[in-house]
């Protein structure tokens, strides 16, 4: 389990100057564009030479982290830890349908701004309507979204809400930044591409930019309860061994999973297109790309849908670092065409982000770039989680063990945090790659409980500032 828009561009020669004085390099002198490209509901094991034949042909060009982990498995607390660089209780977007903070000044997007970014985003949002949680109801999920609820994107926007509700694998609606209704047709996870291949393209400003690529895909289409690829694409999967954490167990992977790989590829083939764009720009030696998701699939095998737990199949992700770029960062030079083994956190895109930029990391920030990382070759100690909307859990993942816990009669809706939780898992990760085995009541683990109980209490009170219990 633990594996691993144009002439103002001069290419490898860098971009024009004008801006250069607005930044702060701490890692490299050179001006970096930055593209995160993110998938929805992707399982780490997914790449592969069979599904991503792209994205592994790039490996020499590349860092593949093996040991990447959301810190929350659900689309819009993760997405709002990426926004904001804070754990979701902290954001408080801790459930889906809660808006992102419109005064939040630290929002990356608006960090990217003040320091000679122009910052765009295509795709799906998921921080802007308000239909559970404290704040006066606002249901934009199908409507344009204001623009105070953008997270200060500044430059090109075209995104939905809730892009499961607009669109489907044959097409549907997005919204640009004058709110117009922008219809496509075809393929969704093309026209996405497609959107910001042209953005790439057609990019002539003096000043570097970051753009998110938001797909939907490999994700359910909520609309239909089912996964939905290209007709005929998941023939080629039909045949393909179930995960050993997926087998035996209940759910629907028997009926699902070749459709959902067949989304991952075309998702490869995409991403594929972008990097070849970029190269075609002449900018490939200005850019840094980063692949990665907002969380797994376990097909409901573990609770009544897809995710939300501590469980390997939720939480790793595929996390991919390329772009020439790289090899200007001298932190990130000894791993381009390696893989790099240490804890990363999904929430330390929201640092990582800004160091490569030359911007200063808000102190605010729970998010840690991920740059020293590489070059003090140490990831985090172990992964912290919060989980939401089937429990109200936490859960820490560590070189050997996955620890859950959960608030007693509670779906971790109502509340974001709690002071009292009980044991619900224990995984030996080394032992049980597959996770087929709860020793959670095993008394000859007793011990082991104690230190991850132990550091779980101090993770929760450094992190939300509460003092907790777990029995």
């Amino acid at each position: 389990m633990y594996y691993q828009h144009s002439d103002k561009f001069d290419g490898v020669k860098g971009l024009k100057p004008s801006y250069k004085q607005k930044t702060i390099k701490k890692y490299n002198g050179d001006i970096m564009n930055i593209i995160l490209y993110f998938s929805d509901q992707q399982r780490y094991d997914t790449v592969n030479e069979s599904v991503t034949p792209n994205i592994c042909s790039m490996a020499d060009d590349s860092i593949f982290f093996d040991n990447a982990f959301t810190c929350q498995p659900v689309c819009g607390p993760a997405r709002a830890c990426i926004q904001t660089g804070l754990y979701a209780t902290q954001n408080n977007c801790y459930i889906n349908g809660i808006s992102m903070d419109k005064d939040d000044d630290n929002a990356i997007a608006k960090v990217l701004n003040r320091n000679g970014y122009n910052t765009s985003y295509i795709g799906k949002w998921h921080l802007a309507s308000d239909t559970m949680g404290p704040k006066p109801r606002q249901n934009v999920q199908k409507l344009p979204i204001p623009q105070e609820s953008r997270g200060g994107y500044n430059d090109y926007w075209l995104a939905a809400d809730c892009l499961e509700f607009t669109s489907d694998v044959h097409g549907g609606y997005m919204f640009d930044k004058d709110n117009n209704k922008v219809e496509f047709e075809g393929i969704r996870s093309d026209c996405i591409n497609d959107f910001a291949m042209d953005y790439i393209d057609k990019y002539d400003q003096d000043k570097p930019f970051f753009l998110m690529i938001s797909q939907l895909e490999p994700h359910h289409q909520n609309t239909a309860n089912t996964f939905q690829c290209a007709e005929g694409e998941d023939k080629q999967f039909q045949d393909v061994p179930y995960p050993d954490d997926l087998v035996g167990l209940k759910g629907n992977y028997k009926e699902e999973y070749a459709r959902y790989l067949a989304c991952c590829k075309r998702l490869d083939k995409n991403f594929a297109d972008i990097v070849q764009k970029v190269k075609d720009k002449g900018i490939w030696n200005d850019t840094v790309i980063i692949y990665t998701s907002d969380h797994g699939c376990h097909f409901k095998t573990r609770n009544f849908e897809y995710k939300r737990s501590a469980h390997d199949a939720s939480t790793h992700l595929p996390f991919v670092m390329t772009g020439g770029g790289l090899a200007k960062l001298k932190c990130a030079q000894k791993y381009i065409g390696k893989r790099f083994g240490g804890f990363v956190n999904l929430l330390d895109l929201s640092a990582t982000i800004l160091d490569i930029s030359g911007a200063e990391i808000p102190k605010e920030y729970q998010s840690e770039s991920i740059l020293p990382m590489l070059e003090n070759d140490k990831g985090r100690d172990h992964i912290f989680l919060q989980i939401s909307e089937s429990q109200l859990g936490r859960a820490i993942i560590t070189d050997k063990y996955t620890y859950s816990v959960k608030k007693p009669f509670s779906f971790g809706i109502e509340k974001a945090t709690s002071k009292l939780y009980k044991e619900d898992l224990l995984y030996d990760n080394i032992a049980d790659p597959a996770q087929h085995k709860n020793l959670v009541r095993n008394r000859k683990y007793k011990d082991t409980k104690r230190e991850l109980k132990k550091t779980l209490l101090e993770d929760i009170e450094k992190i939300e500032g509460v003092k907790a219990k777990i029995f």
